[in-house]
Protein backbone atom coordinates (compact mmCIF):
# COMPACT_ATOMS: atom_id res chain seq x y z
CA UNK A 1 0.00 0.00 0.00
CA UNK A 2 1.62 3.34 -1.15
CA UNK A 3 2.02 6.33 1.30
CA UNK A 4 3.18 8.60 -0.85
CA UNK A 5 1.56 12.13 -0.14
CA UNK A 6 -1.57 12.70 -3.32
CA UNK A 7 -0.28 15.19 -6.06
CA UNK A 8 -2.59 18.45 -5.36
CA UNK A 9 -2.18 18.00 -1.76
CA UNK A 10 -2.31 21.89 -0.32
CA UNK A 11 0.17 21.43 2.64
CA UNK A 12 3.35 18.60 2.85
CA UNK A 13 3.77 16.76 5.83
CA UNK A 14 6.12 19.08 7.58
CA UNK A 15 4.06 22.10 6.92
CA UNK A 16 1.58 20.34 8.68
CA UNK A 17 3.74 19.38 11.37
CA UNK A 18 4.74 23.21 11.82
CA UNK A 19 0.88 24.73 11.97
CA UNK A 20 0.07 21.80 14.43
CA UNK A 21 3.39 22.74 16.53
CA UNK A 22 2.60 26.63 16.77
CA UNK A 23 -1.15 25.55 17.45
CA UNK A 24 0.01 24.02 20.36
CA UNK A 25 2.39 26.06 21.34
CA UNK A 26 -0.03 29.22 21.50
CA UNK A 27 -2.24 27.09 23.26
CA UNK A 28 0.01 26.19 26.02
CA UNK A 29 1.05 29.98 26.21
CA UNK A 30 -2.85 30.44 26.55
CA UNK A 31 -2.54 28.36 29.68
CA UNK A 32 0.56 29.35 31.31
CA UNK A 33 0.19 33.22 31.15
CA UNK A 34 -2.16 33.74 34.28
CA UNK A 35 0.76 32.05 36.23
CA UNK A 36 3.68 33.23 34.64
CA UNK A 37 4.79 34.95 37.54
CA UNK A 38 4.74 31.98 39.79
CA UNK A 39 5.99 29.79 37.19
CA UNK A 40 8.85 32.07 37.02
CA UNK A 41 8.88 31.89 40.67
CA UNK A 42 9.37 28.18 41.00
CA UNK A 43 11.81 27.94 38.18
CA UNK A 44 13.68 30.82 40.13
CA UNK A 45 13.42 28.96 43.53
CA UNK A 46 14.37 25.52 42.21
CA UNK A 47 17.75 27.12 40.22
CA UNK A 48 19.13 28.82 43.83
CA UNK A 49 18.73 25.69 45.41
CA UNK A 50 19.68 23.11 42.69
CA UNK A 51 23.25 23.20 44.38
CA UNK A 52 21.53 22.14 47.55
CA UNK A 53 19.97 19.42 45.87
CA UNK A 54 23.00 17.94 43.82
CA UNK A 55 24.72 17.53 47.85
CA UNK A 56 21.75 16.10 49.07
CA UNK A 57 21.29 13.58 46.28
CA UNK A 58 24.52 12.34 47.68
CA UNK A 59 22.76 11.05 50.32
CA UNK A 60 19.25 10.46 50.12
CA UNK A 61 16.98 9.92 46.49
CA UNK A 62 16.56 12.31 44.13
CA UNK A 63 12.94 12.80 44.65
CA UNK A 64 13.45 12.80 48.81
CA UNK A 65 15.97 15.15 48.98
CA UNK A 66 13.50 17.49 46.01
CA UNK A 67 10.27 17.07 48.62
CA UNK A 68 12.52 18.12 51.72
CA UNK A 69 13.79 21.46 49.73
CA UNK A 70 9.86 21.91 48.77
CA UNK A 71 8.66 22.22 52.38
CA UNK A 72 11.56 24.04 53.54
CA UNK A 73 11.36 26.14 51.01
CA UNK A 74 7.20 26.87 51.76
CA UNK A 75 8.00 27.05 55.72
CA UNK A 76 9.88 29.53 55.33
CA UNK A 77 8.23 32.09 52.52
CA UNK A 78 4.85 32.00 51.95
CA UNK A 79 3.41 31.24 55.56
CA UNK A 80 5.28 34.21 56.87
CA UNK A 81 4.19 36.97 54.48
CA UNK A 82 0.31 35.51 54.29
CA UNK A 83 0.42 35.66 58.59
CA UNK A 84 1.93 39.03 58.38
CA UNK A 85 -0.83 39.85 55.59
CA UNK A 86 -3.32 38.51 58.00
CA UNK A 87 -2.44 40.70 61.23
CA UNK A 88 -1.48 43.65 59.01
CA UNK A 89 -5.30 43.16 57.88
CA UNK A 90 -6.82 43.10 61.39
CA UNK A 91 -4.58 46.11 62.93
CA UNK A 92 -6.38 48.06 59.64
CA UNK A 93 -9.84 47.28 60.24
CA UNK A 94 -9.60 48.02 64.32
CA UNK A 95 -7.51 51.19 63.53
CA UNK A 96 -10.48 52.40 61.36
CA UNK A 97 -12.64 51.92 63.90
CA UNK A 98 -11.13 53.82 66.56
CA UNK A 99 -10.72 56.49 64.50
CA UNK A 100 -14.17 56.68 63.28
CA UNK A 101 -15.12 56.64 67.27
CA UNK A 102 -12.02 58.79 68.15
CA UNK A 103 -11.65 56.38 71.13
CA UNK A 104 -7.51 56.68 70.70
CA UNK A 105 -4.97 56.48 73.55
CA UNK A 106 -2.60 59.06 72.53
CA UNK A 107 -0.45 58.58 75.37
CA UNK A 108 -0.13 54.47 74.49
CA UNK A 109 0.06 55.68 70.63
CA UNK A 110 3.14 58.55 71.23
CA UNK A 111 4.80 55.79 73.46
CA UNK A 112 4.65 53.27 70.05
CA UNK A 113 5.84 56.64 67.86
CA UNK A 114 8.97 56.68 70.66
CA UNK A 115 10.18 53.12 70.20
CA UNK A 116 11.16 54.38 66.33
CA UNK A 117 12.52 57.38 67.21
CA UNK A 118 9.53 59.97 66.90
CA UNK A 119 8.34 62.79 68.80
CA UNK A 120 4.80 63.67 68.40
CA UNK A 121 1.91 65.62 70.04
CA UNK A 122 -0.80 63.55 68.60
CA UNK A 123 -3.86 64.64 70.08
CA UNK A 124 -3.12 67.81 68.13
CA UNK A 125 -1.89 66.10 65.13
CA UNK A 126 -5.22 63.58 65.22
CA UNK A 127 -7.63 67.17 66.01
CA UNK A 128 -6.12 68.98 63.07
CA UNK A 129 -6.11 65.95 60.85
CA UNK A 130 -8.84 63.67 61.75
CA UNK A 131 -11.04 63.51 58.61
CA UNK A 132 -7.71 63.16 56.32
CA UNK A 133 -6.37 60.18 58.71
CA UNK A 134 -9.55 58.46 58.85
CA UNK A 135 -10.20 58.32 54.75
CA UNK A 136 -6.41 57.63 54.49
CA UNK A 137 -6.85 54.35 56.77
CA UNK A 138 -9.59 53.43 55.07
CA UNK A 139 -8.20 53.52 51.59
CA UNK A 140 -5.33 51.72 53.20
CA UNK A 141 -8.01 48.77 55.30
CA UNK A 142 -9.62 48.64 51.58
CA UNK A 143 -6.82 47.90 49.86
CA UNK A 144 -5.98 45.43 52.51
CA UNK A 145 -9.24 43.96 51.70
CA UNK A 146 -8.84 43.68 48.41
CA UNK A 147 -5.78 41.67 49.01
CA UNK A 148 -6.89 39.06 50.89
CA UNK A 149 -9.69 38.95 48.62
CA UNK A 150 -7.70 37.56 46.15
CA UNK A 151 -6.02 35.26 48.58
CA UNK A 152 -7.43 32.06 46.73
CA UNK A 153 -5.74 33.22 43.44
CA UNK A 154 -2.61 33.94 45.22
CA UNK A 155 -3.19 30.10 46.64
CA UNK A 156 -3.52 28.19 43.66
CA UNK A 157 -0.39 30.21 42.06
CA UNK A 158 1.74 29.38 44.95
CA UNK A 159 0.61 25.95 44.85
CA UNK A 160 1.51 26.17 41.04
CA UNK A 161 5.13 27.65 42.41
CA UNK A 162 5.52 24.63 44.73
CA UNK A 163 4.70 21.75 42.33
CA UNK A 164 7.08 23.65 40.11
CA UNK A 165 9.81 24.04 41.99
CA UNK A 166 9.71 20.05 43.16
CA UNK A 167 9.33 18.95 39.56
CA UNK A 168 12.30 20.52 38.66
CA UNK A 169 14.32 20.03 41.57
CA UNK A 170 13.41 16.25 40.97
CA UNK A 171 13.53 16.07 37.15
CA UNK A 172 15.09 19.34 35.96
CA UNK A 173 18.30 17.29 34.81
CA UNK A 174 16.15 15.53 32.46
CA UNK A 175 14.38 18.79 31.31
CA UNK A 176 18.19 20.16 30.56
CA UNK A 177 18.91 17.11 28.76
CA UNK A 178 15.79 17.37 26.74
CA UNK A 179 15.86 20.45 25.35
CA UNK A 180 19.46 20.40 24.53
CA UNK A 181 18.17 17.50 22.55
CA UNK A 182 15.29 18.68 20.79
CA UNK A 183 17.21 22.33 20.13
CA UNK A 184 18.86 22.37 16.50
CA UNK A 185 22.06 24.23 17.50
CA UNK A 186 25.48 22.37 18.23
CA UNK A 187 26.54 21.25 21.53
CA UNK A 188 29.91 23.65 21.79
CA UNK A 189 27.12 26.63 21.39
CA UNK A 190 24.78 25.21 23.92
CA UNK A 191 27.63 24.92 26.32
CA UNK A 192 28.35 28.52 25.41
CA UNK A 193 24.61 29.43 25.69
CA UNK A 194 24.22 27.55 29.32
CA UNK A 195 27.28 29.26 30.75
CA UNK A 196 26.45 32.68 29.81
CA UNK A 197 22.69 32.66 30.61
CA UNK A 198 23.89 30.77 34.27
CA UNK A 199 26.47 33.68 34.70
CA UNK A 200 23.48 35.97 34.07
CA UNK A 201 21.00 34.79 36.37
CA UNK A 202 23.83 34.61 39.18
CA UNK A 203 24.99 38.55 38.60
CA UNK A 204 21.18 38.98 38.33
CA UNK A 205 20.48 37.37 41.69
CA UNK A 206 23.48 38.39 44.13
CA UNK A 207 23.83 41.48 42.41
CA UNK A 208 20.14 42.85 43.82
CA UNK A 209 20.64 40.95 47.12
CA UNK A 210 24.28 42.83 47.34
CA UNK A 211 23.26 46.43 46.42
CA UNK A 212 20.61 46.41 48.30
CA UNK A 213 22.28 45.22 51.53
CA UNK A 214 24.85 47.90 50.46
CA UNK A 215 22.22 50.98 50.27
CA UNK A 216 20.55 49.27 53.68
CA UNK A 217 23.52 48.78 55.71
CA UNK A 218 24.78 52.45 54.91
CA UNK A 219 21.29 53.97 55.25
CA UNK A 220 21.29 52.02 59.03
CA UNK A 221 24.44 53.40 59.93
CA UNK A 222 23.07 56.82 58.88
CA UNK A 223 20.03 56.15 61.22
CA UNK A 224 22.27 54.81 64.08
CA UNK A 225 24.80 57.79 64.06
CA UNK A 226 21.59 60.18 63.86
CA UNK A 227 20.22 58.72 66.94
CA UNK A 228 17.32 57.00 65.34
CA UNK A 229 16.13 54.27 67.39
CA UNK A 230 14.74 50.58 65.97
CA UNK A 231 17.51 50.78 63.48
CA UNK A 232 17.22 46.55 62.74
CA UNK A 233 13.81 47.84 61.35
CA UNK A 234 14.41 50.55 59.51
CA UNK A 235 17.24 48.25 57.80
CA UNK A 236 15.41 45.62 56.94
CA UNK A 237 12.87 47.32 55.48
CA UNK A 238 15.48 49.24 53.47
CA UNK A 239 17.21 46.44 52.04
CA UNK A 240 13.83 45.10 51.33
CA UNK A 241 12.71 48.17 49.23
CA UNK A 242 16.11 48.60 47.72
CA UNK A 243 15.82 45.85 45.91
CA UNK A 244 13.66 48.44 43.33
CA UNK A 245 16.41 50.37 42.45
CA UNK A 246 16.60 53.97 42.30
CA UNK A 247 13.03 54.27 44.26
CA UNK A 248 12.93 51.66 47.16
CA UNK A 249 15.69 53.63 49.69
CA UNK A 250 14.00 57.18 48.71
CA UNK A 251 10.56 55.35 50.71
CA UNK A 252 12.36 54.79 53.83
CA UNK A 253 13.91 58.27 54.22
CA UNK A 254 12.27 60.72 52.52
CA UNK A 255 8.87 60.13 54.82
CA UNK A 256 11.39 60.65 58.12
CA UNK A 257 12.82 64.10 56.76
CA UNK A 258 9.61 65.52 55.89
CA UNK A 259 8.49 64.24 59.75
CA UNK A 260 11.74 65.71 61.54
CA UNK A 261 11.23 68.89 59.57
CA UNK A 262 7.49 69.10 60.20
CA UNK A 263 8.70 69.11 64.20
CA UNK A 264 11.10 71.47 63.87
CA UNK A 265 14.22 68.99 63.86
CA UNK A 266 16.02 71.19 60.38
CA UNK A 267 19.60 70.44 60.90
CA UNK A 268 18.95 66.66 61.40
CA UNK A 269 16.48 66.85 58.72
CA UNK A 270 19.24 68.26 56.42
CA UNK A 271 21.69 66.09 57.39
CA UNK A 272 19.29 63.02 56.80
CA UNK A 273 18.66 64.66 53.40
CA UNK A 274 21.96 64.88 52.14
CA UNK A 275 23.06 61.33 53.66
CA UNK A 276 20.07 59.49 52.16
CA UNK A 277 20.75 61.15 48.73
CA UNK A 278 24.07 59.96 48.22
CA UNK A 279 22.84 56.18 49.57
CA UNK A 280 19.89 56.35 46.86
CA UNK A 281 21.89 58.23 44.36
CA UNK A 282 25.03 55.07 44.72
CA UNK A 283 22.65 53.08 43.37
CA UNK A 284 23.61 54.29 40.00
CA UNK A 285 26.76 52.79 40.59
CA UNK A 286 26.74 49.89 42.98
CA UNK A 287 23.95 48.00 41.27
CA UNK A 288 25.43 48.60 37.47
CA UNK A 289 28.76 47.67 38.90
CA UNK A 290 27.64 44.30 40.59
CA UNK A 291 25.68 42.99 38.00
CA UNK A 292 27.22 44.62 35.04
CA UNK A 293 30.80 43.10 36.18
CA UNK A 294 29.62 39.68 36.43
CA UNK A 295 27.39 40.04 33.50
CA UNK A 296 28.90 42.38 31.58
CA UNK A 297 25.61 44.45 30.80
CA UNK A 298 25.02 48.35 30.80
CA UNK A 299 23.75 49.81 33.19
CA UNK A 300 20.71 51.34 31.23
CA UNK A 301 20.15 47.56 30.23
CA UNK A 302 19.67 46.70 33.97
CA UNK A 303 17.88 49.45 34.89
CA UNK A 304 15.16 48.76 32.17
CA UNK A 305 15.39 44.89 32.49
CA UNK A 306 14.48 45.19 36.45
CA UNK A 307 11.51 47.74 35.55
CA UNK A 308 10.29 46.82 32.43
CA UNK A 309 10.44 42.55 34.37
CA UNK A 310 8.45 44.25 37.23
CA UNK A 311 5.39 45.30 34.42
CA UNK A 312 5.62 42.26 32.88
CA UNK A 313 6.45 39.61 35.22
CA UNK A 314 5.27 40.85 38.19
CA UNK A 315 7.68 41.11 41.18
CA UNK A 316 9.77 38.84 39.99
CA UNK A 317 10.94 40.55 37.07
CA UNK A 318 13.44 42.30 39.44
CA UNK A 319 15.46 39.63 38.75
CA UNK A 320 14.27 37.97 35.77
CA UNK A 321 13.47 41.44 33.53
CA UNK A 322 17.58 42.00 33.35
CA UNK A 323 18.00 38.45 32.64
CA UNK A 324 15.57 38.28 29.63
CA UNK A 325 17.41 41.36 28.38
CA UNK A 326 20.76 39.82 28.73
CA UNK A 327 19.81 36.30 27.04
CA UNK A 328 18.70 38.27 23.81
CA UNK A 329 22.16 39.83 24.00
CA UNK A 330 23.96 36.24 24.67
CA UNK A 331 21.33 34.57 21.93
CA UNK A 332 22.31 37.36 18.88
CA UNK A 333 26.33 37.07 19.83
CA UNK A 334 25.52 33.19 19.51
CA UNK A 335 23.84 33.71 16.46
CA UNK A 336 26.10 35.96 14.45
CA UNK A 337 29.06 33.79 16.10
CA UNK A 338 27.28 30.55 14.28
CA UNK A 339 26.91 32.61 11.36
CA UNK A 340 30.64 33.60 10.81
CA UNK A 341 31.85 30.00 11.71
CA UNK A 342 29.68 28.72 8.97
CA UNK A 343 31.24 31.17 6.58
CA UNK A 344 34.40 30.15 7.21
CA UNK A 345 33.39 26.55 6.70
CA UNK A 346 32.47 26.82 3.49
Amino acid sequence: MSTERPRGSWFTEEQTILVFTLLAVVLAALVILPYLQYILFGLLLAYLLWPVQQRLCNRVRRDVAALVLTVATVLFIPLPFLYLLSRLTQEAFAIVRVVERAEIEFADVETRLLEFGIELDVEQFYEENQHLIAEGLEFVARYLLTTAQSLPQIFIGLTITVFVQFVLLRDGHRLVAWVRSVLPIRPEIQDELNERLNRLMQASVVGNAVASLIQAVALGLGFWLLGFDNILFLTVLTFVLALLPLVGAFIVWVPIVGYLAAIGSFGTAALLFVYGSLVSVSDFYTRPIVIGHSASLNSAVIVVGVFGGLVVFGPIGLLIGPVVLGGAKVAIEALVHARNQDLQRS
